[in-house]
């Protein structure tokens, strides 16, 4: 299954993802089932039945009617009636202006459901490097269990030719129940993980075995890059900017309103039985006041803090995309020295071995440089993880992964 796994992901993923994420293909599928994005596109849905709904106006035919008798004293009873129809009308410019807030709710909205896909992504990338590094320190913690085993057998053969002390034997297995209690809480971290990334994204199988983290590698051009398309491909600037211009387009409705929109309608009536009978147009034309002027104003102001909040998102998106360059930098400059402490210290552990066995160093110090071995991986591997996270945001970030 791992290996049919991996080959599915070389086949499907584009040629800027790294081989040690899951298929592209099979990522967009979990990403669009999960609640959250489908909550969002139901709510796109109902920004554009509020869009229709603004399009045609709250306006409708009213009809209103009576019937009545009417009866004179000592003399004939009558049956009158009364019946009228009319309906409100938008006065010119508002249903443009309603049509125009309508569009840019839709939009709004669409822009905010591509914004929670984004922070659905970036939910995946983290869960899945958690697995990963996970999994990666515990083959480490299980590289030297298998080294500490080796070192304890020898040992007793060792004390049994009566060419080690029994104190060797002694120190040799403390050191691997201390490493087998390092692999089982590296167990218990890989489990936790898989298993959050399984609860929280079920529709991504998931291989047995999962890939190793590859070496981060983006150019200086590709970072300048993606810190420019963060800005220009982000969904949270384009909601908010949306935003801004809706609200002004709302505050210029609430002007408009002040005038209140007039209804025109039809009367027909009769009366004395139908001895008078009559038919006639009405219109009416409510009078605004104060509550018109106090709710433009309110419009006014909503759209000035909607523009200020643009701003803030604006600043905010670019510090963000330049923030996350610079650290992948120097997050990239600590694995490159990490990686070299991993060269130096394997070097070393495998000199306190040979030295060790020749009788030159006592036990004690090859412990120490198998430790010191083993911590060093562990950065290393903790710091490519890290390197890993930021290059895998700034692409989701500026829409190159997982985003189309």
């Amino acid at each position: 299954m791992r290996w049919a796994w991996l080959l599915l992901a070389g086949a499907t993923m584009p040629a800027l993802a790294q081989s040690d994420l899951p298929p592209a293909e099979l990522a967009a599928r979990a990403l669009d089932a999960q609640p959250t994005v489908e909550a969002a596109v139901a709510r796109v849905a109902a920004a554009r039945a509020e869009g229709d709904a603004m399009r045609i106006g709250p306006h409708e035919i009213t009809a209103q009617g009576t019937a009545s008798r009417r009866s004179i004293e000592q003399g004939d009873r009558f049956a009158e009636y009364d019946a009228t129809i009319s309906r409100p009308f938008r006065l010119p410019g508002k249903a443009a202006l309603d049509r125009r807030a309508g569009a840019l709710g839709v939009e709004i909205a669409q822009d905010r459901m591509e914004d929670v896909r984004h922070h659905a992504a970036l939910t995946l990338g983290s869960l899945w490097y958690d697995w990963l590094l996970a999994t990666e320190l515990h083959r480490n913690a299980d590289a030297l269990v298998q080294t500490q085993q080796a070192l304890v057998d020898g040992t007793r053969r060792r004390v049994r030719a009566r060419d080690a002390a029994e104190l060797d034997l002694q120190q040799a297995e403390a050191a691997l129940a201390l490493a087998q209690a390092q692999r089982g809480d590296a167990a218990a971290m890989r489990d936790r993980a898989r298993a959050l990334l399984a609860s929280r994204f079920p529709d991504l199988p998931l291989p047995i075995e999962p890939p190793s983290i590859l070496a981060p590698v983006a150019s200086a051009e590709e970072l300048s890059e993606l810190q420019m398309l963060i800005v220009e491909r982000s969904h949270e600037i384009a909601a908010a900017s949306g935003e801004a211009a809706r609200e002004s387009v709302l505050a210029q409705r609430a002007r408009a309103d002040r005038i209140a929109d007039p209804s025109l309608g039809v009367r027909l009536f009769s009366e004395r039985g139908g001895e008078e009978r009559g038919a006639g147009l009405f219109v009416s034309l409510p009078l605004g006041g104060g509550h018109r002027r106090a709710v433009a104003r309110r419009a006014e102001a909503q759209a000035s803090a909607a523009q200020s909040e643009l701003t803030a998102v604006e600043r905010e998106i670019i510090g963000d995309a330049a923030a996350d360059v610079a650290e992948y930098r120097a997050r990239h400059t600590a694995w490159e020295a990490s990686r070299d402490a991993v060269s130096r210290a394997e070097q070393s552990a495998a000199l306190a071995a040979r030295g060790q066995q020749l009788g030159a160093i006592d036990l004690a110090d090859r412990l120490y440089a198998d430790r010191q071995a083993n911590e060093a991986r562990a950065q290393e591997l903790t710091a490519r993880a890290a390197a890993a996270r930021l290059i895998l945001k700034l692409r989701i970030d500026s829409h190159m992964l997982w985003m189309d």
